[in-house]
């Protein structure tokens, strides 16, 4: 086991594909891919699973809701703007990088198909 692995933006393996769940869909069709990278526990942070990847929407507007989820964000390609519930609206776009923190309620608006690298611990 490694515990050095490199992340490559391109994977050529087939992502696991879904649509915003009926609850949460607010306006279009957006549809997810993503590609896991790496998984690895996080025990000694008291995180149980730390996941790693590639994540793609199509445009379309949702809820996001991150219950006890930790979620570092690299976008890639694309735009969205994000707005927490009673709070402003963030624009991300290429090279824009943040974090959604446990409790983050909001939305979520893919303007153009968008490519991300995520660490998530939950």
């Amino acid at each position: 086991m490694t515990c050095l692995v490199p992340l490559n933006a391109t994977p050529t393996f087939t992502p696991t594909e879904a649509d915003a769940a009926p609850d949460r869909l607010i306006e279009g069709a957006p549809h997810f891919k993503t590609w896991e990278l790496d998984t690895a526990l996080g025990e000694a942070a008291k995180w149980g699973k730390i996941r790693t990847g590639i994540w793609e929407a199509t445009p379309g507007t949702s809820r996001s809701i991150k219950g006890d989820t930790f979620e570092f964000c690299h976008i890639l390609s694309g735009q969205c703007e994000i707005s927490e519930d009673g709070g402003e609206t963030h624009s991300f776009g290429p090279g824009d990088n943040f974090v959604m923190k446990p409790g983050f309620v909001g939305t979520w608006k893919t303007v153009s198909t968008l490519r991300k690298i995520f660490v998530i611990a939950s």
